[in-house]
């Protein structure tokens, strides 16, 4: 079985942006998660004001995450926006590498 950790952020409350960055690198930080893929979604970008996916990338430090494989979604889950993207990623994860 392939391990990986998934990261939903709120991409339409910048406000708390921070610290959400905070914990995912510090959740990024345990010696359990080291060198698993991360795959961060940005939800509700049906709202307005809500980010881009190169803001959300920035401003969650994805860039300076180097020691593993870094992929980020922007989704609406209200709307089912890029959802099927979503899923290809976890088959494509999930499966034996044998």
């Amino acid at each position: 079985m392939n391990v990986f950790c998934s990261y939903v952020v709120d991409a339409a409350d910048p406000d708390n942006l921070s610290i959400s960055k905070s914990e995912l690198h510090d959740l990024l930080s345990k010696s359990s998660l080291s060198g698993i893929p991360l795959l961060v979604l940005g939800n509700k970008i049906d709202k307005p004001g809500a980010l881009s996916k190169q803001a959300l990338t920035d401003a969650m430090g994805l860039k300076s995450i180097t020691d593993r494989e870094v992929c980020c979604f922007m989704i609406s889950c209200k709307n089912s926006t890029n959802i099927d993207s979503v899923i290809d990623w976890l088959v494509k994860h999930s499966k034996s590498k044998n």
